[in-house]
């Protein structure tokens, strides 16, 4: 006689439970990340363009996006997800973090829904494992100082990653447009380096080796006069670069190029003006990772990192969160019907 199916259900994961297994610090996606990078430049993932839902004429950071992806795994059948993000810039106004969302997993044999947990905790850090990472291959070794422009959530975690990837820091140059977010992040990771409160953004960037702008700006102020030689900027919210950076930059690496050259972003509007092409890309992040294409050759290169931010970064930490709560039995378990 056979068996009877098993109710399908669903791992539901709080934020607490996501740190509970790992979710909490650089390691779980410093890991994730580099498989699934090079998984992306070896063409074993499946990523469609992330649609925008926006209403109305708001604020650039005002907005729901919807990010699904495919990682392939050479060991087995990989996994599915969607990423379901929303942000409102004056979110924080109201006591509330800017971003907000929920990641889903598929199981790839059924294509039924598996697991559902908390998105912020993760996008935040896999955002940071990003910049670890590119780090690694772009600054220039031994590096000291970081010049971070933005200090709210997105910002603190950038700082907390680098600090954990990289012991020769000393100095963070801090800088808000509120000085209270750059004191306060001072208080969070005095210990561990020193918090230089910066008078303005051109005071910190000048003084960074790794310069990482985490901002919900819509205009461009960063100029590559600020850069100094041997620099490395993770551009990280997108908007805070002119142009000039783009073109002056000795190398320019994205996560994903089809991802960046959208949305009137920057590098969107430089090649729609014929001054920038994929042929002048350096490199997509993960063909560096994977060794076909060189990182950092000198150490007076100026290089800069776009990272839009993809899908198939939060899938593939949001499958490690899943493998080490499945382990622990952590989370909520829920029947789907």
């Amino acid at each position: 006689m056979t068996e009877p199916a098993p109710s399908p259900r669903i791992r539901y994961l709080t934020r607490g439970d996501v740190a509970a297994v790992g979710g909490g610090s650089s390691e779980l996606y410093v890991d994730a990340l580099s498989r699934a990078l090079v998984a992306h430049a070896d063409g074993r993932t499946v990523q469609p363009l992330k649609p925008y839902l926006r209403v109305g004429e708001g604020h650039i950071a005002d907005r729901i996006i919807a990010m699904p992806a495919h990682v392939g795994s050479v060991a087995g059948p990989g996994v599915s997800g969607l990423k379901w993000i929303g942000s409102k810039h004056d979110n924080p106004a109201a006591g509330l973090e800017r971003a907000s969302g929920v990641l889903v997993l598929n199981d790839p044999d059924t294509n039924y829904p598996v697991a559902i947990m908390e998105a912020g905790l993760i996008s935040a850090w896999r955002t940071a494992a990003v910049t670890c990472l590119a780090a690694r291959q772009l600054a220039r070794p031994g590096f000291t100082d970081v010049a971070l422009v933005g200090c709210g959530v997105i910002g603190g975690t950038q700082v907390t990653a680098l600090l954990e990837q990289f012991p020769a820091i000393t100095t963070i140059h801090a800088f808000d447009v509120h000085e209270s977010a750059a004191r306060a992040l001072a208080h969070r990771v005095g210990e561990r380096a020193e918090v230089r409160v910066a008078a303005s953004a051109e005071d910190a960037v000048r003084s960074g080796d790794v310069v990482v702008p985490c901002t919900v700006t819509d205009r461009p102020y960063l100029t590559f006069s600020w850069l100094k030689p041997g620099s490395f900027l993770a551009n990280v919210s997108i908007m805070d670069t002119h142009k000039d950076v783009f073109l002056g930059a000795d190398k320019v690496v994205v996560d994903d190029w089809d991802q960046c050259n959208r949305e009137k972003k920057i590098i969107n509007q430089l090649v729609l003006e014929g001054s920038f092409s994929r042929e002048r890309l350096h490199a997509e992040l993960g063909q560096v990772l994977a060794g076909t294409r060189p990182g950092r050759e000198t150490d007076d290169e100026i290089i800069l990192l776009n990272p839009m931010g993809m899908a198939v970064e939060d899938v593939a930490c949001a499958a490690e969160v899943f493998r080490r709560a499945e382990a622990a039995d952590v989370g909520t378990c829920l029947s789907l019907y």
